[in-house]
Parts: C-alpha cells; structure tokens; sequence
C-alpha cells in the first residue's frame, strides 16, 4: 500500500532535494545554490500522502520521474504556471486551477521555469484507497480506477479552484506553517478536499435532461438575468414574465438544469463572487456584502460562514497566501 510514496520520492530526488524519510512526514529545504524555499512532506497515515511545495529556482528545472506504481493525485496550483510533460503529451497548471489526476506507469517530465514563485499543494492516494472511498455500504463502486484510465496511462480532470476548497488549502498550510500540524487535523482537511473533488469530477455530473430546447434556453436565460441583476434581482413571478415562461415551468425547469433553486442559485453565486472579491482585498465585509447584493452585513457575514465555516474578515487578513481564481 506504500509503494505509491516512490513516485513522491523520484521526484524529490530528481531535483535534488536531500530527504531523510522515504514515506515520513518532513521538510525539504531547497539547496540554496538551486532556488530558494522548500517542500514540506506530510503523511498523516500510510495511504495519504500530502506535499505542500513553496519555492524559487534560480533557473529553469525539468526533472524527469517514471511511475512505477498507480496512484490517484489530487493537485492544487496556487502559485506559478507549471507544465508537466507525460508521455510525450503536454500538459498545463495554471494558477488557481484544481486537478484531479489517474496515473498507471508513465514517464513525466515536470517543468519549473527560473524566478518563477511556486506555491502548489498535492495530495497522493493509492488505488486501494481510492476505491474504499468510492464503494457505498453495499459495497458497489461508483467509479474505477482502471475503467477511468481505460487503455490510457493518464487521465486528467481540471476546474477552477472552488471557494470552499480554499479556505481548506489555507488551513492546512496555516497548520504546516505553525509547526504544529497533527495527523487528524490534516487528514480531516485532505479527506473534505479529496470528497469535493471526487463529487465535483466523478459523482455530480449533470444528468441528460428531458426539458424541450425552448424551455431550456428559457431557463438559461433566466440565469443570466440572475446573474447581471444579482444585487437587486426580480421576483420569481417578475422572471418567469420576463423570459415568457410559466412560473411552475420555471421553478421545476431550474430545478432539473441546475440541481437547485433559482434564489438557491443565487444565494451561491453571490457568496462565490464575495470569496473572490474578499481574497483580492481592495473592499471591506460590508462594502462587498453590498456589492453582492445583501443590504445587512451582519446577515451576510452569517451566510458566509455557514458556507465555508470561517468569518469573511479572515479571508481579507489571509488573502496574500492564495491567489484569487478567475472564474
């Protein structure tokens, strides 16, 4: 079940950062002839490995590693455009991205460019692991490793870092940054990351909806008058009127395309958009409460915490450790 750790230590080896452990939680420090920084090793049990990576190199770095043992890799680009090159295939991580990767036996070439800052964050699992969580209690799988690569040797899933994701991301590096991270509080934060991307890529896949095309452009439309009046949006009554559709189809149409309600939509969007404008900094809680569309800050504040479990005044405080997506 440890074999996977391998993979972890070529790639260390190959840029040449001394280690002591061969699957121990440890830091690496960067030679300082080669960058400056380091990478801090964490495992807190046999099957999970953690590797929060935070360095400069003072040229550009291909290290080479070959994966002798399958594994499932979920990676978190939060500093530095990155490229890894697999079999021959090349492949792009940019800044605020979220990847979730199915490796068998494979070459790969990871590329570093000089004075580039990195910030990266990955976790490693092996197959067996992988599966355990995702059997049910009757024992069926609602995904396979080896029917997910098919014939292939690497699979790649990629989205934009989601606003719940970060606020974990952040607290695991507070934790390595005090020194005083504990197994069982890693393991928590890693087991919250590694569900929301196995629901975000493997399990919540839209399903194939039977709406007629006319309801659904309707629908469609109704989201993006949501969106563009997010901070004063009409009644259900006012935006079923005005895309010309019933309020009933409306509702049971929204419901069925997006796997919500239509103000359970926006009451999402508008949190997911204060996220965004709380980590770049330039507005206070209350000026992006309004500028999300809620009047009372003390109630946004409220909403905002039930959302990602943290006050949105932290988010501003510890914005500069990670960067702001796009989307």
């Amino acid at each position: 079940m440890t074999d996977f750790h391998q993979n972890f230590n070529q790639f260390f080896d190959g840029l040449h950062i001394p280690r002591q452990q061969v699957h121990r939680s440890e830091r690496m420090q960067i030679h300082s002839e080669a960058g400056e920084g380091a990478i801090h090793r964490l495992v807190p049990r046999p099957d999970i490995e953690v590797v929060i990576s935070d360095f400069t190199f003072h040229r550009n770095r291909t290290t080479p590693v070959v994966t002798e043992t399958a594994m499932v890799e979920l990676s978190f680009c939060l500093h530095g455009t990155r490229e890894i090159s697999i079999n021959g295939e090349q492949y792009e991580f940019a800044p605020g991205s979220c990847s979730l990767q199915f490796m068998n036996q494979l070459g790969a070439e990871f590329e570093f460019n000089e004075n580039q800052s990195y910030l990266l964050l990955g976790i490693g699992i092996p197959i067996s692991t992988f599966h355990h969580y995702m059997e049910d209690d009757s024992g069926k799988r609602s995904a396979d490793f080896f029917q997910l690569l098919g014939q292939r040797p690497f699979r790649i899933f990629q989205e934009t870092i989601n606003p719940a994701a970060s606020v974990i991301i952040q607290r695991i590096i507070q934790l390595v940054q005090s020194c005083a991270a504990k197994n069982f509080e890693v393991e928590s934060s890693v087991l919250q990351l590694l569900s929301m991307a196995f629901n975000s890529f493997l399990i919540d896949v839209p399903s194939k909806h039977r709406l007629p095309k006319h309801d659904t452009q309707k629908i469609r439309e109704a989201r993006d008058i949501m969106m563009e009046r997010m901070t004063d949006p009409p009644t259900l009554i006012e935006l079923s009127r005005m895309i010309g559709l019933n309020d009933h189809k409306l509702k049971t149409g929204f419901k069925e395309l997006y796997g919500t309600t239509v103000f359970g939509y926006l009451r999402e969007k508008r949190l997911e958009k204060a996220f965004h404008l709380l980590q770049q900094g330039t507005l206070n809680v209350t000026e992006t409460s309004c500028a999300v569309g809620y009047s009372n800050a003390s109630y946004f504040s409220e909403a905002f915490r039930d959302r990602y479990g943290v006050n949105p005044g932290k988010i501003i405080r510890h914005s500069p450790a990670l960067p702001g997506s796009d989307s």
